[in-house]
């Protein structure tokens, strides 16, 4: 059995709006003001960034043991960037569309354009309407290459490793859209899908129109790895893909290697490579933090299952949920997983019989391992059976024939959501220094 005990780290984006609730393209100011709050506090102003338009940013935290120390450094992070706009009369909305109409602002930075220019503008704007939050789980030191995917010198254990996690986290691909969905709106209307998913990813079969849905290459959900080798075999394939979308755009290649493109940075799909040695994990909506530290801590035990007790991930023809069977954990097979299942989790979600039974046999199998006990964790099992997603929360509050928002219905949301996260981050932060 394994005692290696790995890192997680997480990524957050925020729209900035002020205090009527109206977004605010303001992104440089906060930023000025968190890099300096930070190096007054003995914080790390690397980790309050920038997004590509001006009415989002983000909060990184520091690689963590444990979904404790997670948590700490990104409430700490959190209470920060608030205190920041609070000082500058502007609100942090942390959840997954902005309910209005958005027009958001391009950062002029060339690789931003590229982006825009080889999908097109209009398309490529729907990512600036949506936030998420991506999940990373370490890889062993040096198995990361963003030249050839992974090492060719990296160790067989660290390769079966590499596999094992790619694999798992695509498997748990429905279950986060499902758990994590978080405003019922977009662009004024209630939209009845996951709205971030499909304005992202978008998909061809179920008519999906998003950033990437004539290029799943490159930003949608992937098959599994059958190898190491077939797993670099997917880095160059959607690398090759998007060199010749450019070209089909008549996109210099050269700006894309000279703004720091290279066989990763090509990527931004759900599960992904990430150079700086995680596997990352794309599909969390923007939410409150008590769902992306759920979300964590699940993400975190079912992965540190999987290595403490050194299992194969083993996708499954007809398999429909989560099981341990001969050192294997078995999981559903990719063309349920990203046909049927992916479908139910976006439309119905966790009012679906499929996906709830999906989700029970990944909790369990998360609850039983021998990771570090978690108050997250405990509180999503505790509410699975009758879990009602933050998006249905607000939807349960307007009446259902409910097609558009007026400007003053949709601020007021934007409002309310402003005040639960100040909220949760106050209660979180008292309950986590209360345990330790």
């Amino acid at each position: 059995m394994s005692q290696v005990k790995r890192r997680i780290g997480l990524e957050e984006e925020f729209f900035i709006v002020d205090a009527d609730g109206v977004i605010a393209d303001r992104a440089d100011d906060l930023l000025e003001c968190c890099h300096q709050l930070a190096e007054s506090t003995g914080r790390n102003p690397e980790h309050f960034a920038p997004e590509f338009v001006k009415s989002m940013v983000e909060i990184n935290t520091a690689p963590a043991v444990s979904v404790l120390e997670l948590a700490d450094d990104y409430l700490q992070n959190l209470q920060l960037m608030l205190t920041a706009a609070k000082s500058l009369h502007l609100r942090l909305y942390p959840l997954s569309q902005y309910p209005l109409h958005l027009a958001p602002t391009l950062r002029d930075v060339p690789n931003y354009h590229i982006q825009a220019r080889t999908v097109g503008y209009d398309r490529f704007l729907d990512a600036g309407r949506c936030i998420g939050t991506h999940l990373h789980l370490e890889l062993p030191s040096d198995t990361i290459d963003p030249q050839v995917g992974i090492a060719y010198k990296v160790s067989e254990a660290a390769r079966r490793e590499a596999v094992n996690l790619y694999n798992l986290a695509t498997a748990m691909d429905a279950a986060i859209i499902a758990l994590s969905r978080a405003c019922p709106f977009y662009e004024g209307r209630v939209f009845g899908l996951a709205a971030r998913t499909v304005h992202y990813r978008g998909h061809q079969t179920f008519g999906w129109e998003g950033v990437y849905t004539h290029l799943p290459q490159v930003g949608g959900l992937r098959p599994y790895a059958d190898s190491v080798e077939h797993l670099v075999e997917q880095q160059f394939e959607r690398y090759y893909t998007w060199i010749a979308a450019m070209d089909r755009a008549e996109v210099e290649q050269d700006l894309f290697l000279e703004a720091g493109g290279n066989l990763l940075k090509s990527a931004w799909n759900p599960v992904r490579l990430n150079g700086h040695g995680t596997i990352e994990l794309r599909q969390t909506d923007g939410n409150y933090p008590q769902v992306i530290l759920a979300i964590a801590a699940l993400v975190y035990n079912t992965a540190e299952r999987v290595r403490q007790e050194e299992l194969t991930v083993r996708p499954t023809l007809e398999q429909r949920v989560f099981a341990v069977q001969d050192q294997q954990l078995l999981v559903p097979d990719f063309e349920y997983l990203n046909g049927k299942l992916l479908y139910a989790a976006a439309t119905e979600g966790v009012k679906r019989a499929e996906v709830t039974a999906y989700l029970d046999s990944l909790l369990q199998f998360a609850i039983e391992g021998k990771a570090e006990r978690s108050p997250y964790l405990e509180h999503l099992s505790a509410t699975i059976g009758k879990y009602q997603t933050v998006e249905a929360k607000i939807l349960d509050q307007f009446a259902p024939a409910t097609a558009e928002l007026t400007r003053e219905a949709g601020l007021a949301v934007v409002r309310a959501a402003c005040d639960e996260l100040e909220a949760q981050v106050e209660s979180l932060s008292h309950d986590l220094l209360s345990s330790l």
